[in-house]
């Protein structure tokens, strides 16, 4: 058996159970694993991203972030170079939420390619979803805010991957055309 598969499945078993009472913010609210599944499709069917580390890292983007897993507890089970990946798109949640989304910002250009592909997934993904299903209690000038936030990360990423780069510009620009 190809060894990506057990990987992968690995890695979604793990996101869908630490995600498994998790909802996402939209008025459907859908399992919050749909997301991680997402990205990762994302960055393979759209953006012909195969390494299956990054895809397997991109089903738990969230899970140090947003469930108590910690790299410590990730590196054995997947590999420090997962781990490392999981880590560098993590926002470090003791920190104000300003200060997180400026650090976002701030770290972009500076994590390692790998970080920087799931990151370009995770703020298409997310900028689709806010298009399409944003959060209930999200304003108009709110979810604007977002989108240009997540412009301001993705330009710090310039330079990874111009397929995923360009999909982010057409979303970015179909959720401002649209005025959200």
């Amino acid at each position: 058996m190809n060894a990506i598969v057990p990987l992968l499945l690995k890695a979604l078993a793990f996101a869908a159970d630490r995600h498994r009472t998790q909802r996402r913010k939209g008025a459907d609210a859908a399992p919050y694993i749909n997301h991680p599944i997402d990205v990762a499709n994302l960055l393979c069917n759209e953006g012909g991203v195969t390494d299956p580390i990054v895809l397997a890292a991109a089903l738990l983007h969230d899970t140090i972030e947003d469930t108590g897993a910690t790299r410590e507890e990730l590196e054995p089970l997947f590999g420090s170079d997962m781990a490392r990946i999981v880590a560098e798109v993590s926002d470090d949640k003791s920190l104000p939420k300003a200060e997180r989304k400026r650090l976002q910002i701030e770290h972009a250009a500076h994590v390692s390619r790998e970080a920087k592909l799931v990151k370009l997934a995770d703020k298409i993904s997310n900028l689709r979803e806010t298009a399409s299903n944003p959060p209930v209690d999200w304003s108009l000038e709110r979810r604007r805010e977002y989108f240009d936030w997540a412009k301001a990360v993705v330009d710090r990423l310039r330079g990874t991957h111009e397929g995923l780069e360009r999909i982010f510009d057409e979303t970015y620009r179909k959720g401002t055309d649209k005025r959200l």
